[in-house]
C-alpha cells in the first residue's frame, strides 16, 4: 500500500513537471515579449519606379514597400521603422495594422490612410542597383529584412 501511494505521488509530481515544461516551451502570446508573437513582415518592394525617374511626386510614390500583418491579432506600429542601407528612416506614427492586412509605404508625399502611408521624401529611397530594407519594432528589434541586387524587374517579393 505504501509503495502504491509513493508511485502515485511520483507520477503526480512527474505530470506536474512535464506540464510545466510544456507550458514554458510552448509558443504563443504568453511566452516571451509581445514582439516575439507578432508577425509583421515585408511583402512586395517596388524599388525602381516604373517609367522615367523624374523625381515627380507621382514617380516617387510609384516606389514603395508593402508591410503585411500575417498574424492573428492587430498590431500597433507606433514607433516601428522602415529603413534602407543608407539609413533613410521612416517611423510609423499612431497606426494600427489590422490582422491579415497590409499597408503600402510610398516614398513621396500624400495623405495617410489605413492602407497607404507616405514617407514624404523628395528623392528616391530604394537603390535600383541593390539595397536592404529593414523593419524594426518600436523597441528596435529587427522584425524582417529584405535584400535585392540590381538587374531585376524593379520589384521584389520578400
Amino acid at each position: 500500500m505504501r509503495l502504491r501511494s509513493t508511485v502515485a505521488a511520483c507520477a503526480a509530481a512527474l505530470s506536474v513537471a512535464m506540464t510545466g515544461v510544456a507550458v514554458l516551451s510552448a509558443p504563443g502570446p504568453f511566452v516571451g515579449s509581445a514582439e516575439a508573437a507578432t508577425v509583421i513582415r515585408f511583402g512586395r518592394i517596388q524599388y525602381d519606379s516604373p517609367g522615367t525617374d523624374d523625381r515627380s511626386n507621382k514617380s516617387l510614390n510609384a516606389e514603395y514597400v508593402v508591410v503585411r500583418n500575417i498574424g492573428t491579432t492587430s498590431v500597433n506600429l507606433r514607433g516601428w521603422t522602415v529603413r534602407d542601407a543608407q539609413r533613410h528612416v521612416y517611423t510609423f506614427g499612431s497606426f494600427t495594422l489590422q490582422r491579415g492586412s497590409s499597408v503600402t509605404l510610398h516614398t513621396g508625399r500624400g495623405t495617410d490612410t489605413a492602407s497607404h502611408r507616405y514617407w514624404g521624401s523628395r528623392a528616391y529611397i530604394w537603390n535600383n542597383t541593390g539595397d536592404t530594407a529593414t523593419l524594426r519594432s518600436g523597441s528596435g528589434t529587427t522584425q524582417d529584412t529584405c535584400r535585392w541586387g540590381g538587374g531585376g524587374s524593379g520589384a521584389t517579393n520578400c
